[in-house]
Formats: C-alpha cells, structure tokens, sequence
C-alpha cells in the first residue's frame, strides 16, 4: 500500500445464512481509495453494493459472514479490530451518509445534541468548542442560520436539510473516508447538483476519500475519478469516468449505459 492510499479492501468474499444454506452474495471484490479520491460503485438493486460498504463499517448483520479477504484503513486490518476498537473508529476515522436521513437521527433529540455528541465522543473538545464546530460546519454545508438550527429537531427539518447536516457530521470529524450511499434518493436534480458540490468541496479540502454508491450513472459522471460496475456481487468492470462512459468494455456495463433514460438502444 502506498503512502496516498487510505483504504484497501483485498478479495473481500461474503456469504449470508438463508433457509437453503449459505449464499454467496459478495465475491473477490478488490479495490483501493486514494486521498481526496471519488471511487463510484454502480449497479443494479441486490448486486452487494451496500453489503460491502457494510463490511468496511464493520455494520453486517448476524447472518452475514465475511469468509475471506482483508480491509486495511491506513496499516490497521479492520476485521481483525473487536467491537469496541470499531466503533472507536467509525465517526471519526471512516463516515457514512445513509440515503434515508430521516431514520438516522432520534426525533426527540436537538440537531444540535447529535452533532455535539458525535464531537465530544472522539475529541477532547469542551461543550463550547463542539457546539462552535458544529455550527461552523452546517454553515460549510450551505445551511441557513447554523446557529438557530442547533436547537431545532429532525422533524422540522425537510429531507435535504436532513441531508446535509448527516454531511456535516460526517465530515467534522475530518474522516479518511466517507461512504455515500445513495445520498441524493429523494432529492430534485437541482438540490442533488448543490449537495454533490458541497460533498466534492469538503472532501478536496480535507482530502478525505469518498466511496460513492449510486443508481444514477448522472450523479457518478458528475462526481467520481474512477467507477466500478457490481453485478452478481462481483466487480466487472473498473475504469476512469471518461474511459467507462465513452468505451465500455463489459456487456453488463453496456447494458446499464444503455438503460439511462434518453438513451437510443442500438
């Protein structure tokens, strides 16, 4: 691994428990994510995208089984770390944003208590240092009055709002990397462009790695350096953006090319 590279996953195999036995639902998956890079992973619904980020965030399920492969975040082989070691890392080290931000913060708690606990759980930060982060980044995030919205709750907040305050939390901490997945689902095309810019800002400023998951080829064109295509729970297909999009090589990519709406099939 070279100095530039921050995280490393090496012939990753993933198996879960079904009533018919073990199913392998991700198969020799290998990828590397350099500083301030955009790694986009494509494909359609089942394919094992989301249970691969899953398993860099050491968040599978029960029924999931990693049977081989390694994960490296920097020197450290992250499936050899035990719970608590895991969890010390996530928020800090490696970042997710969910593509449903409703269900990712409690109702009943401020904004601004998510964003100060998440702070004050991996930093030494005071309670005035935090909350002064915390409004700093909502800002960066193009959120209008910050500081009011400290003491507002999540069910105030619309989806886009929601959205980029999971960013701001996500990138206060100042991660290695970020997993986004499916960030802008419910979002309009013209919020999705403002949210993707914000993203793409913080992690050059920070480079911060961005392992970015998405349906739509648009938001991948706009924002990845590179793209894997997934299918069947194995990568098919790896290349730059231009490359993928002007020459694919793989059938499956083709097919996925072909499927973007405005598309002529030939």
């Amino acid at each position: 691994m070279d100095n530039h590279t921050v995280l490393s996953v090496d012939h990753l195999h993933i198996s879960v428990s079904t009533p018919q036995g073990m199913k392998r639902i991700v198969n020799d998956v290998s990828f590397q994510l350099k500083k301030g890079e955009v790694l986009g992973l494509v494909g359609a619904s089942g394919s094992g995208k989301t249970m691969t980020c899953l398993a860099v965030m050491g968040l599978l399920q029960e029924s999931a089984i990693i049977e081989q492969g390694t994960i490296h975040l920097g020197s450290k082989n992250l499936l050899q770390l035990n719970a608590n070691q895991m969890r010390s890392m996530r928020g800090k080290d490696l970042a997710v944003i969910m593509q449903n931000p409703m269900s990712a913060f409690n109702p009943t708690i401020t904004i601004g208590k998510h964003f100060m606990e998440t702070l004050r759980t991996h930093t030494s930060f005071s309670r005035k240092e935090a909350h002064e982060l915390a409004v700093t980044y909502l800002a960066k995030t193009g959120l209008p009055h910050p500081a009011k919205l400290m003491d507002q709750y999540p069910f105030q907040l619309s989806g886009g709002m929601l959205q980029r305050v999971m960013i701001a939390i996500a990138m206060s901490m100042q991660p290695a990397v970020l997993i986004a997945d499916e960030p802008t689902t419910a979002l309009d095309s013209v919020h999705q462009v403002q949210l993707l810019e914000q993203m793409y800002e913080l992690c050059q400023e920070q480079e911060t790695a961005m392992l970015l998951v998405s349906h739509d080829l648009g938001v991948i064109a706009y924002m990845a350096d590179e793209v894997m295509v997934m299918n069947h729970g194995s990568i098919v297909e790896k290349a730059s953006v231009a490359k993928l999009f002007d020459q694919p090589e793989h059938p499956y990519t083709c097919m996925l090319l072909q499927a973007r709406p405005g598309t002529r099939l030939s």
